[in-house]
């Protein structure tokens, strides 16, 4: 590849990924994070440095020739020393969407996972199935999947016939950027911005794609390819609306960690498909991974069903931490409406009480979906639910703070609590624990409430 790379914010869950792919192919890659700074998240930074990935501390000192393109978050600030270098030595600027969409676009085949809820999972799902299939996909996936340990994975050997797979990015408008062969489009809701904005950009989306699969359960959705003027390859229907163009799944069955179904094309029974994931959200998940790998024309649906089964999920997914004198913790990535009530809906379908913890990813994100946070716990907690909400993830910064976590607790009413310190809330879902309870750890953009939910299990009597 030839070029240098300096990533600001190296650490961030679609930084990571792709610095690790371009360092793949051959690029020289460095870069600098504030948790790196903070003496946080060792283990996430010792592995950039095992792939041979420069880290320097974010004051400039790794920008150190005009030679180096320097990508940045969208989080980073002019302020920050590391920008301030680059503009000083003219380095090339380009931000995380516009390198991933120029690797993506060059891509012989090329699939684009969009939509508000999913995408990480579909995501990780089709470069499965891709992998397992033979066809040596690179991926790019905003979470760990746990079959790589990692988010990404690069071609070993690109030919004509090279598929690229990655979840796009709605909430800052990136997904202008891609050209897909094929375009996933899950669902639509509010999440970063409005539904005018969200149906554009989706719209859009579908438009520039060769192939279109889309949601036939999400009205939203398919309201949007219909305007769009996309071509249409398959729909899929978890709620088994089975069409001439669709795949669609019947006699659902949940279990506590997994969940299986009967796949049906059009009117045609293909046979059971079992996934190690649970839940009827993850169904429909499956089904559109499968209706894309199928869409691409490089995998038959019956390779894809094998495969699929072999998908083990990704890190903080209904994660199962583990159990202690009856009591469960679950680390969970559930931050906006969908993906609240997909978790909970999941626990709900077997018995036990649940004692939820919330961190609001961010006061924007809190003050933009606040109504739809408090209308989603009140719809899917059930009566002897408690929900325990700490202020939101703040990392520095210059966000309007003026919003915070007391006004959602509010808004959603007896069952929930808001405890202004993690630590203390820690305290209170322990004293609260008792046996058959499920705890579960929910939230985004903060990777330390992975080790909040460990430190919980261990904080659980054993017996």
């Amino acid at each position: 590849m030839g070029k240098s790379y300096f990533f600001v914010g190296i650490g961030g869950s679609g930084m990571m990924p792709l610095a690790e792919i371009v360092a793949a192919q051959g690029a020289t890659v460095a870069g600098s994070d504030r948790s790196l700074d903070q003496g946080r998240l060792a283990a996430k930074f010792d592995a950039l440095a095992v792939q041979g990935i420069g880290l320097h501390a974010q004051d400039g000192s790794g920008i150190m020739s005009s030679d180096q393109i320097v990508i940045a978050s969208a989080a980073i600030e002019a302020t920050v020393p590391d920008i301030i270098r680059a503009t000083e030595l003219g380095c090339a600027r380009m931000t995380r969407a516009e390198l991933l969409a120029e690797l993506f676009n060059a891509a012989p085949v090329s699939i684009a996972v969009g939509g508000t809820s999913g995408k990480s999972t579909v995501t990780g799902m089709i470069g499965w199935i891709m992998d397992r299939a033979g066809r040596d996909p690179t991926i790019m996936n905003g979470a760990i999947m746990k079959n790589y340990g990692t988010g990404a994975r690069v071609a070993v050997d690109p030919t004509e016939t090279s598929v690229f797979v990655s979840e796009v990015d709605e909430s800052d408008g990136s997904i202008a950027l891609y050209r897909p062969t094929v375009a996933v489009l899950n669902n639509v809701s509010l999440d970063h911005k409005s539904m005018e904005e969200l149906r554009l950009l989706f719209g859009d989306f579908l438009g520039r794609s060769a192939w279109s699969v889309v949601n036939a359960d999400d009205g939203e959705a398919v309201a949007i390819l219909e305007a769009s003027g996309g071509e249409l390859r398959l729909s899929f229907s978890a709620n088994g609306v089975c069409t001439p163009q669709s795949l669609c799944a019947r006699d659902i069955v949940e279990e506590p960690f997994a969940v299986s179904f009967d796949l049906i094309d059009a009117t045609v029974p293909l046979g059971r498909v079992r996934l190690s994931v649970p839940g009827r959200h993850n169904v429909a998940n499956a089904l559109a991974a499968l209706a894309a790998t199928s869409a691409s024309g490089l995998v038959v649906i019956g390779e894809a069903m094998a495969a699929i089964e072999g998908f083990a999920g990704l890190r903080r997914r209904f994660d199962q931490v583990g159990t202690a004198g009856d009591i469960t913790v679950i680390d969970d990535f559930g931050h906006n409406p969908d993906k609240i009530a997909a978790t909970l809906s999941t626990l709900h379908a077997f018995p036990g009480r649940l004692l939820v913890f919330f961190q609001p990813h961010g006061y924007g994100p809190l003050k933009q979906m606040g109504r739809e946070l408090a209308y989603a716990f009140r719809s899917n907690l059930a009566e002897d639910d408690r929900l325990i909400v700490s202020d939101p993830a703040y990392f520095g910064g210059t966000v309007d703070r003026s919003t915070g976590s007391e006004a959602l607790v509010e808004a959603i009413g007896e069952q929930a609590e808001h405890i202004v310190a993690r630590e203390a809330c820690g305290q209170r879902l322990v004293a609260l624990a008792r046996p058959g309870d499920r705890i579960v750890v929910m939230g985004a953009r903060d990777d330390t409430l992975s080790d909040f939910a460990a430190g919980l299990l261990a904080a659980l009597p054993s017996a």
